[in-house]
């Protein structure tokens, strides 16, 4: 299965912060957080986020899945994965510790319900642990 490189930045603070453990420590109570694995294997496409707090964030704090519809999840991700994708390209203006890299999302490419679910539940986390927003998000404070 092909690992899109294209989505390694879900995976920077992983590699700048715990120089690629293959486990994190959550820094609140010392449980081990493992990666988030987002994969649909008819596409071969496969996403590992190891953001940490990301996976918790996924347990307690996302709406579950269901809650949205698949229409909704992929207009969200493609608006959100476009102005991701600006700020990657436009180092002098974003943070490249958190825009490291394009998203090769194809809005045409049916990734089905789970991928497109992790993606827009990254994308909300992302906005809340980083402070940004990204185009029609809606940013819901702060992770500490």
């Amino acid at each position: 299965m092909k690992i899109l490189k294209y989505i390694s930045f879900l995976i920077l603070s992983c590699i700048v912060l715990f120089s690629c453990a293959s486990t994190l420590s959550n820094s609140n109570n010392n449980t081990k957080e493992e990666p988030v694995v987002i994969a649909n294997d008819s596409l071969e496409y496969e996403i590992i986020i190891i953001d940490p707090g990301f996976s918790s964030y996924l347990a307690s704090v996302a709406k579950p899945e269901g809650f949205y519809d698949q229409n909704y999840l992929e207009a969200r991700n493609k608006a959100w994965v476009l102005t991701w994708n600006q700020r990657a390209q436009n180092p002098t203006n974003y943070n490249q510790g958190v825009y490291e890299n394009i998203i090769d999302y194809n809005s045409n490419t049916d990734y089905g319900y789970e991928v497109n679910y992790k993606l827009f539940n990254y994308f909300l986390f992302a906005q809340r642990k980083y402070k940004m927003s990204l185009v029609g998000g809606f940013r819901t404070g702060r992770i500490n």
